[in-house]
């Protein structure tokens, strides 16, 4: 894990990552993260202040082939051209991931790249100081609302459901921070709730 990261958790750089992803997980697990809930992105430019997930190792190999080649075609001046070589002579693969975990891609920005703030400063309460319902129990309440609202119909397929075929789809999944209140529940098949999975709300995709 990148040592910035690491930095503005409150890490230090010789804390092992396993330790970081554990805590920084159990800080994120009830986190709402605005352009998933509301289409609404509260930072703005101010995203860019934060760190960008580090290359690859693919992408880090492939950029100092450049630098070599750059510098022996002499593009720098005097001063650029050592602190370049430098980093050229310095460079090691074995710094860099091999490829980003899942989790850290989806805690970056989709318009700037840049990690998202809600992921280093959050807390697991709504406007009204409410703890947000992020746990697989769904009220029978709220069962009951969700399935009138719906009126017995697969979101989804549109298939009508008998009372024992109903299932309840989470449009932003609790794996990626969706709550398990009503507007986040609709009514699904089986079939669709399955096929579903892990996807998010533009699911299924447009024909």
């Amino acid at each position: 894990m990148d040592a910035y990261i690491k930095y503005l958790l409150g890490f230090g750089p010789h804390v092992s990552d396993r330790r970081v992803r554990a805590e920084w997980q159990r800080r994120t697990k009830n986190v709402c993260k605005p352009c998933w809930e509301v289409k609404y992105c509260p930072y703005g430019p101010l995203v860019e202040d934060f760190p960008l997930l580090p290359p690859t190792r693919a992408e880090a190999i492939e950029h100092n082939h450049f630098l070599t080649k750059q510098l022996a075609a002499g593009a720098y001046d005097r001063k650029r051209h050592r602190e370049l070589g430098r980093q050229v002579r310095e460079f090691n693969p074995r710094r860099y991931p091999v490829a980003h975990k899942r989790s850290d891609v989806e805690k970056s920005c989709t318009v700037f790249g840049h990690m998202c703030p809600v992921f280093f400063v959050n807390e697991p309460l709504t406007e009204t100081q409410e703890l947000r319902r992020v746990g697989p129990h769904i009220p029978r309440s709220v069962m009951l609302r969700v399935v009138r609202r719906d009126n017995n119909q697969c979101q989804m397929c549109g298939k009508l459901l008998r009372d024992n075929e109903i299932e309840f789809d989470h449009i932003i999944p609790r794996s990626r921070g969706g709550s398990s209140e009503e507007h986040n529940l609709r009514v699904a098949c089986m079939e669709c709730n399955r096929t579903k999975g892990a996807h998010c709300e533009s699911w299924p995709p447009p024909v």
